[in-house]
């Protein structure tokens, strides 16, 4: 006989759903407002909740974990400040389609509509910049949402879920049937649209394939370089989906975005037939919808992407083929394979090498070229690598070779991502050497999280690269308006002295030659170790000098 379960909690609910569900890991800032969740907690070994210091951290920390397992990243904030401090991590997590669920505690039901302490109509606040956002107000239905969630945020083009949940729901006492785990579900690629583009593709005389987006892991980037190899095609990465395939493949061509090799841009262009494989052809990507346009003209496009709704949404395909990447990698490969290999792959290959090797650059007294070289040297090819926004991001961009699963940097362009994603990988690969990168701007938008990385026995790298400058906006005002520099100065902290107070190992590295002995020294070491990287603002981009900007601006 079947007996019905006992009553528990909505936060006992709740809680033992996220066990289900394959949930180790909460990334938080405790509330008031889901007390009855953190008490379940208590007896719930299975999952290690981290304790940020900032909701800002909290959900970047969650969409970089959820970018790392497949599985969706998991935070808990509460209701308005919480919330609104939490919304930068659901936007990147949207437009880097990283899965994710927030849920936000609530003004208890009694209450709502009356502008409550702290109250936000919170389906009404995200919906706009999520999968799904959605109140449980029955707490016997909280399985129910639960599933969704797990659902929606995994399937088709990954991203965030947001759900409130009413504080006095998470108290009540009732019957609630779980629901069992959930996986996702990949499109299969239609036989006879992969004959097409194959056809399409040995009839090109320069095809070319860009390759990003999210479901790449270790046998789909194989997989395809291995049929980019059979075919002789190169491969492009979507801007910051360096990772898609080792870079040290012979078929890399390199990253595009900002600052891109101006042959791979050439090769582009020139391209009759492009295979996109992954992204959305984003803005950056693409550079503002120029290098590809989305009716591109005298170009065939083959766009393979999980979700449907992503398949001529702004450009127009001529084969638009609905797939998983795994599925996708796995036809093609499988496919009757050309009598020859074009040379293509292999020049586009040679002009990667020789884009990304530094030179070092007369007068400058830190150079990150040869400092990434160094890291080259001296760190694991598979070292995970974490960015937020800024002009410093393009030395790692350029130089630094990515292997699957080891880049970690939000497309959405959000500044203050570098320390918190880092926290997440040291945490999720504890056997790995994580690096944070943060420019002087980005690292205090969100360096207390250095605080949550000690605490928690993170094994983490952390380069401040300090030029006194929002850099990246001066690089944009020296253009626009030569010599009116207004806004973009920085006074900033001792940030060696500031790491050692976080209980950091810390350095300060002045010159090109102090770098790698630092290095060094920092990776005998455990824990977090911070190098304060002290540059110069003039050295503005891999490529050039705020006085080389100021010249052509003013011609």
């Amino acid at each position: 006989m079947n007996l019905a379960p006992p009553p528990r909690t909505g936060g006992r609910i709740l809680v033992d759903q996220l066990v289900a569900q394959g949930c180790d890991r909460i990334f938080t800032v405790p509330g008031e407002s889901f007390l009855a969740v953190l008490d379940a907690l208590h007896d719930t070994p299975e999952i290690d909740l981290v304790v940020c210091r900032q909701e800002g951290g909290v959900a970047f920390m969650a969409c970089a974990d959820g970018a790392l397992t497949g599985r969706p990243g998991v935070a808990f904030v509460t209701r308005g400040p919480g919330a609104t401090n939490a919304s930068i991590g659901v936007h990147v997590a949207m437009q880097d389609s990283q899965p994710m669920v927030l849920f936000i505690g609530d003004v208890d039901r009694g209450t709502k509509d009356r502008e409550a302490f702290q109250e936000i109509d919170f389906p009404a606040m995200f919906g706009p910049i999520a999968k799904w956002a959605a109140k449980i107000d029955d707490a016997r239905r909280i399985p129910e949402y639960v599933a969704r969630a797990w659902n929606v945020a995994i399937s088709g083009r990954p991203g965030p879920v947001v759900l409130a949940l009413p504080e006095d729901m998470l108290l009540d006492q009732v019957v609630a049937v779980d629901r069992p785990r959930v996986e996702r579900v990949d499109s299969m690629p239609n036989p006879d649209l992969v004959a097409r583009a194959l056809d399409a593709i040995g009839q090109a005389k320069a095809p070319m394939a860009i390759v990003g987006g999210a479901g790449w892991d270790l046998a789909t980037g194989a997989a395809f370089s291995h049929f980019a190899q059979l075919w002789g095609i190169p491969v492009a990465a979507a801007f910051r989906r360096q990772d898609a395939i080792h870079n040290t493949h012979k078929v890399w061509a390199g990253n595009l975005g900002y600052g891109p090799n101006p042959k791979l841009v050439a090769r582009i262009k020139q391209a009759d037939v492009l295979l996109v494989v992954g992204p959305r052809l984003g803005e950056a990507t693409t550079d503002g919808y120029t290098l590809l346009t989305p009716d591109h003209p005298s170009q065939t496009l083959i766009h393979v992407h999980p979700d449907p709704n992503e398949l001529n949404r702004t450009y127009r395909a001529d084969i638009a083929i609905c797939a998983g990447m795994w599925p996708i990698a796995d036809a093609l490969v499988s496919a009757k394979e050309p009598p020859e290999p074009r040379a293509d792959a292999r020049e586009a290959h040679a002009d990667y090498l020789a884009w990304s090797t530094p030179a070092p650059r007369a007068g400058v007294k830190l150079d990150l070229g040869p400092c990434v070289a160094a890291m080259r040297d001296q760190l694991p090819a598979d070292s995970i690598i974490c960015n937020g926004a800024g002009n410093y991001s393009g030395w790692w961009h350029r130089y630094w070779r990515y292997e699957r699963n080891s880049q970690l940097a939000p497309t959405a362009g959000a500044m203050g991502y570098g320390v918190p994603a880092a926290t997440a990988a040291a945490l999720r690969h504890p056997d790995r050497t994580v690096v944070a990168l943060a420019g002087d701007g980005c690292f205090l938008m969100n360096g207390q999280e250095l605080a949550t990385a000690v605490a928690h026995g993170a094994n983490m790298l952390v380069l401040v690269i300090d030029n006194g400058a929002y850099g990246t906006i001066r690089m944009h005002q020296e253009r626009e308006f030569p010599g009116r520099v207004s806004g973009t100065a920085l006074a900033n902290p001792d940030f060696a002295a500031l790491g050692r107070a976080y209980g950091c190992w810390a350095e300060t590295v002045e010159t090109t030659a102090e770098f790698a002995p630092a290095l060094a020294r920092a990776m005998g070491q455990t824990g977090v170790r911070l190098l304060h990287l002290k540059t110069d603002v003039e050295t503005i981009t891999a490529g050039t000098t705020l006085t080389a900007m100021k010249k052509a601006a003013s011609r």
